[in-house]
């Protein structure tokens, strides 16, 4: 009987954003955005984790992120825009997260702070090596990232269940 691999999220903040004179929503990246963003994308193919779904926020500033991003991504994975993940809470972020089909290992979701570092610390019951600390120290900036892992499915996907693997800032 083999065990199956673990399934791996990363919780992905959109990098850097402008404030020109549009609604929220529609607020584009900032030019040391659009580098950050390029710049997490080497650093999120060089984890080597394959990823098979992207869940993206609707704002302009997650879909520019991870249209930057991806393109530094040896492969395209599906991408699925997601109105929800817009102004989010962690609970609703987990509720999308238990709807991912079995089929996806591992799946990245591009979103907005205070949702995607609280859902970060929420899913986190184990932390492995100085990813917690690092994370703590500098909270969620712009453009970074964090690697959780948990077993089963992502229906029985919970506070408290997964282990936080790997963290990733601009200025690391």
């Amino acid at each position: 009987m083999s065990v199956a691999e673990p399934r791996r999220i990363v919780l992905f903040r959109h990098a850097k954003a402008d404030w020109p004179q549009v609604i929220d929503h529609e607020r584009p990246l900032a030019e040391r955005g659009r580098k950050d963003a390029a710049v997490a994308g080497r650093r999120l193919t060089d984890t080597g984790i394959p990823i098979d779904l992207a869940l993206c926020s609707t704002a302009a500033r997650t879909r520019e992120t991870w249209k930057l991003a991806v393109q530094e991504f040896p492969h395209r994975p599906k991408t699925v825009y997601e109105e929800r993940i817009y102004e989010a809470s962690p609970g609703e972020l987990i509720a999308l997260l238990n709807e991912t089909p079995d089929d996806v290992r591992n799946l990245v979701l591009i979103g907005h702070n205070p949702g995607i570092q609280g859902l970060a610390d929420v899913l986190s019951g184990q932390v492995d090596g100085d990813a917690g600390e690092r994370m703590h120290s500098r909270g969620f900036p712009a453009a970074a990232f964090a690697v959780i892992s948990f077993d089963g499915s992502w229906k029985s996907l919970e506070p408290g269940v997964a282990t936080l693997l790997d963290y990733w800032a601009p200025s690391e």
